[in-house]
């Protein structure tokens, strides 16, 4: 086997002396052979199982040329838009356009189109009119039934319509990615292709979803038009992402067309984990970007390790449920060891490895023991709103991984950067892991995310209650105090969440002006496909019960809340003598130790010091923008 990135050009193929490919990926992002992105996992997982793969990272939208590169492959073309969906990459919550692109030579924006999966999709068909098309990554697989779109602000039909693809590898994809190559390779029809776990397929025949036993979920027509049937079909399939007690969902279009999930493939083994992160990769950008300046994403990930995958917190606001399940799946030691060493021998490591984690740092294995063969309550929390009874909580594995990461030759340390799930800390009876955390592991601030204040909103959020985050909050200085260090908690908050007014937002702002913090990056909920936030953010309407919930949709009432959560900036003034007045709080603007900011003087100048806005005060890390976004990765 060649050591080398894989085909990027047609004289790539010749210097390996293969005529015809077996696949050609068509991503949109560049092509980074680290098996942090998704197309690299993928890619290089067929070509361990023989298959003759070649790469198109970010081709010409407008120029139909641009996916001949290779000319035809011999079994189909694969297609994702990258580690992000394109959407999100684009544009900012406001709907703003964004200035860079992470993913793109040099950050420079506008190398991919506007909901690229689809945009590729119908690249490919234009010109290839029957060779098979597979989609997958993150924006199809967000994607794969009739789902809410925030930009366009409408309900979309599954993805694989509108791309006019054959097939959608949902999840991460391993397993249905060589079931789908292998039966390709037999010379099993596309078409026929429609018992692999893992999927998605279109047919005509009705009879093939009720042979498979299927949920028929409400019409797309019934989820367009209406929002009730919106949300119970949303639930139906949020309660039905995991493998162990998933049934086949199916979605009609009309009296002829039906789009079929089949259900989750299964979780990857241990073993299975560890051949995947020790694939051949080149583990950098492909070096006919250098000139560019390089892909600014790299940073981020070069010096880090995946140690595990999925995730059993269930936030309400994120779609981890929908694309890694909920089960845990870990790597060996031995196996994130191995690569640690490697990091020690790049050029450019200094010894410091940036994180070892994944969707929660500290989850190494699953919630309880139960989950491995019965798989994960399909309508019940593991920590919302309170510890299930049957959690197992217990860091000694994590607490030994990073121990042997830390003594290995050329490190000098290790981060946790990823995040912690604090309540899962906190049903831990041994206070091992917190002590090890604040000692090594923290570079002065410690990132977590309690989100919110409000109890009504922190329901919606799927989050522990405040006082749970306030006894993290004493346990962890206790802690750093023990230690003899002075080390800090910078807490994400987001503002405009379903279940928050101005009242829960002002109720936010009371809480940071009573513990003297300002943050200076704020996060204003961002209506993702497949979460249940976005579901009520649409419909609303909480698709768990389907009570009413309220949702600031408006801009202007959206600024007021992010503006809230930083009372104490000048430029705010005039949004947060609004809400306050609004919201029949005016007993917060005035000159006592309550108050938010100060009244305006009888000339309409501001007073001296309104605002009273102290950035020494705020210990969080410094960010220029005030509407971040963080956003689900693949």
């Amino acid at each position: 086997m060649i050591h080398d990135f894989l085909p990027v050009t047609k004289e790539d193929c010749d210097k390996r002396g293969w005529n015809q490919l077996d696949f050609v990926y068509v991503i949109g992002d560049a092509y980074v052979d680290h098996p942090s992105f998704g197309p690299a996992i993928i890619s290089r997982l067929l070509e361990s199982h023989g298959y003759k793969v070649g790469i198109i990272p970010q081709p010409d939208w407008k120029d139909e040329t641009s996916i001949r590169v290779f000319g035809e492959p011999r079994l189909g073309f694969l297609v994702s838009g990258g580690n992000m969906d394109s959407m999100v990459n684009h544009y900012s919550v406001s709907k703003k356009r964004r200035d860079t692109d992470a993913y793109t030579p040099g950050g420079e924006m506008g190398k991919r189109p506007d909901y690229a999966v689809v945009v590729y999709g119908n690249l490919i068909r234009r010109t290839y009119k029957h060779t098979p098309i597979i989609i997958g990554g993150i924006e199809a697989s967000l994607r794969r039934l009739g789902h809410y779109d925030y930009w366009s602000n409408k309900v979309r039909r599954s993805i694989l319509l509108d791309s006019g693809a054959d097939l959608i590898s949902y999840g991460m994809g391993e397993h249905s990615i060589i079931e789908i190559a292998d039966a390709l390779n037999s010379g099993i029809a596309v078409r026929d292709i429609t018992f692999i776990d893992g999927t998605v397929y279109k047919t005509r025949d009705c009879e093939l979803p009720k042979q498979a036993q299927a949920l028929k979920l409400p019409s797309f027509e019934e989820i367009r038009t209406s929002k009730e049937a919106y949300a119970k079909s949303f639930y139906i399939q949020y309660c039905n992402t995991d493998h162990f007690v998933a049934k086949v969902l199916y979605e009609t279009y009309d009296e002829k067309l039906f789009v079929v999930q089949n259900r989750p493939a299964k979780p990857l083994t241990q073993e299975e984990m560890d051949r995947v992160y020790a694939l051949p990769y080149m583990r950098t950008y492909h070096p006919m970007y250098e000139a560019a300046g390089g892909i600014p994403a790299i940073r981020e990930v070069k010096f880090s390790l995946i140690s595990n995958r999925g995730c059993f917190g269930g936030c309400n606001f994120c779609a981890l449920t929908f694309h890694q399940g909920r089960t845990i799946q870990t790597r060996s030691h031995a196996s994130i060891v191995e690569e640690a060493k490697m990091l020690t021998y790049e050029p450019d490591f200094k010894g410091y490895i940036h994180d070892v984690g994944g969707p929660t740092a500290n989850f190494r294995h699953p919630s309880c023991e139960k989950q491995m063969t019965k798989g994960v309550c399909p309508n019940k929390q593991c920590l919302f709103p309170k510890p299930c009874n049957n959690l197992v909580a217990d860091h000694k594995d994590y607490i030994s991984l990073l121990r042997k990461l830390r003594e290995l030759p050329g490190v000098k340390k290790v981060f946790i950067r990823s995040g912690i799930r604090f309540d899962y800390v906190l049903a831990d009876p041994d206070e091992s892991f917190l002590r090890e955390l604040c000692e090594h592991h923290v570079s002065g601030q410690l990132k977590v995310a309690p989100e919110h204040i409000s109890q009504k909103v922190l329901d919606k959020l799927g989050k522990p209650s405040a006082d749970v985050y306030k006894r993290f909050v004493e346990r962890y200085y206790r802690m750093n105090e023990k230690i003899g260090k002075k080390q800090y908690l910078v807490p994400y908050l987001m503002s405009s969440h379903p279940g928050a007014t101005l009242t829960e937002a002002i109720e936010l702002a009371e809480y940071l002006r009573d513990i003297h913090y300002m943050p200076e990056q704020v996060q204003d909920f961002y209506p993702t496909p497949s979460t249940i936030s976005t579901c009520m953010y649409y419909t609303g309407l909480d698709p768990r019960d389907m009570t009413p919930v309220y949702t600031a949709t408006n801009p202007h009432e959206k600024a007021m809340q992010r503006a809230l959560m930083q009372y104490r900036n000048p430029k705010n003034y005039d949004l947060v003598k609004e809400a306050l007045e609004r919201a029949g709080r005016t007993d917060l603007i005035g000159f006592g130790p309550k108050c938010l900011i100060r009244p305006r003087t009888s000339g309409g100048n501001p007073s001296k010091h309104e605002n009273r806005f102290d950035a020494s005060k705020s210990h969080g890390s410094k960010h220029k923008s005030s509407e971040g976004d963080r956003v689900t990765k693949s």
